[in-house]
């Protein structure tokens, strides 16, 4: 079963659960509020129970993607089509005893309304509209359709928000409640539901977890051999526990590589319950090995392993402990231990800089991480120890670095820094 958290008025709510018993797969959990800003309190107490989310409507919704209870991805929501605009209109015309052409009318947005004045031929009603991208709290419609009113130029309010339309009616505003048809709610959970499963089939989706230690070299002949193979003990006591927790494969592939055979979704789950970090100071701490762990999702075996090859060569350009991630996509995700995350698109590195790059000792990658990092930052001016604490390298690296980059005329001296002790740093201007 796929559940779904419905978020939204009594009334909205009931609507999408009536609808949704034509779904044998979804298991639809009510979530109920009085006021939208209800809608943070029910997501953080139920985000556990809950795959998906469904929202009555557009403003919470925005609500929830804002305040970052949700991404994008896990909540829809039925849009307003122009049979529930329609319906309401008339509703007001009947009501009201007489021909309304003044309106004001919020959180349905200019495609909604050019399709039901194209339909409708509504172009003799004059609508004032507060549609906005993001959320806007309800008391804001409130004042902004009583406003309206009360200055002539509407004789109506429309409102979608169940809110907003009691608090004008007690404010003696002649207010009218437009709500999603059935069939609309019907499509919206159409959707969610194919998103649910293919989401289902993402989370089985293979992924390798692999772990490379950065052994010192052997230079004490038997006595450090003997040690070595203690501390790779430990690493893989530590190693088979984490294999338990996410029901995976380990595989020694032998000269301290590790590979851990294992889902997208076991990945996740350990992600929500774990530090990945706490995982690599473990083994660090237990064995006295110093790790790097590279993950690689992929399509298939070959293209996961692949992944996390690559992922191992831009951890290698660390000095201290990283995950680097290569999904399908070939995005490239990489976390340090202050657990901020940078991402670059490997498949445009060598498309972007490959050619230029040919004839110095740079990677096309390292220039996309750099050109990501500016960005990131919104520093295009640099210097050497700047671009040294970017890149968690040391100094004298990142002058290799630049001096290479300004070669090829990615980079350029802009000038000099004076730091108030020792010679003033140079500072370049990168040109991406």
């Amino acid at each position: 079963m796929i559940k779904i958290g419905v978020v939204g008025p009594e009334d909205s709510v009931e609507k999408v659960l009536d609808v949704g018993e034509a779904f044998g797969d979804l298991k639809l959990i009510p979530l109920v509020y009085e006021r939208t800003e209800e809608t943070e309190q029910l997501i953080l107490s139920n985000q556990n129970r809950v795959d998906l989310w469904f929202f009555s409507g557009p403003v919470p919704y925005h609500f929830a993607i804002e305040k970052g209870l949700i991404k994008e991805k896990k909540g829809s929501y039925a849009k307003l089509h122009g049979t529930s605009l329609f319906g309401t209109l008339l509703e007001a015309n009947i009501k009201e005893g007489k021909v309304i052409k003044r309106v004001s009318l919020d959180s349905i947005g200019e495609d909604q309304l050019k399709q039901v004045k194209d339909s409708y031929a509504l172009q003799s009603i004059e609508l004032k509209t507060k549609a906005p991208q993001t959320y806007v709290p309800s008391e804001e419609m409130v004042n902004f359709h009583q406003s309206l009113y009360q200055s002539g130029q509407t004789e109506v309010a429309l409102t979608c928000i169940k809110s907003a339309y009691m608090e004008l009616r007690r404010r003696g505003v002649p207010a009218y409640r437009v709500s999603q048809s059935e069939l609309s709610v019907m499509t919206a959970l159409s959707h969610i539901r194919e998103r649910a499963h293919a989401r289902q089939f993402e989370k089985k989706q293979l992924v390798i977890f692999g772990v490379e230690v950065i052994s010192p070299e052997n230079k004490e002949g038997s006595v450090q051999s003997f040690k070595l193979m203690r501390q790779e003990l430990e690493l893989n006591r530590i190693l088979l526990d984490f294999v338990e927790k996410i029901n995976g494969s380990l595989v020694n592939l032998g000269k301290g590589l590790y590979y851990i055979y294992t889902t997208k979704g076991e990945i996740e789950l350990f992600q929500k319950l774990h530090s990945p970090f706490k995982l690599i100071e473990d083994m660090q701490s237990t064995s006295e090995l110093a790790v790097q762990v590279g993950i690689g999702y992929g399509r298939t075996v070959l293209e996961a392993d692949e992944h996390v090859r690559r992922a191992f060569i831009h951890a290698r350009e660390n000095e201290e402990a990283s995950i680097v991630i290569i999904d399908e996509d070939k995005n490239v995700i990489e976390y340090n231990t202050d657990d901020e995350n940078l991402q670059y698109q490997l498949r445009s590195s060598s498309t972007n800089w490959g050619e230029r790059l040919k004839d110095i000792n740079l990677s096309a990658s390292l220039v996309s991480k750099i050109e990501s990092l500016a960005s990131h930052y919104q520093r295009y001016d640099v210097t050497s120890s700047e671009l040294a604490n970017w890149l968690k390298s040391t100094e004298r690296n990142a002058r290799r670095v630049l001096f290479e980059m300004e070669r090829v005329g990615i980079a350029e001296a802009a000038g000099e820094e004076s730091t108030g002790r020792g010679r003033p740093k140079k500072v370049y201007r990168l040109n991406f």
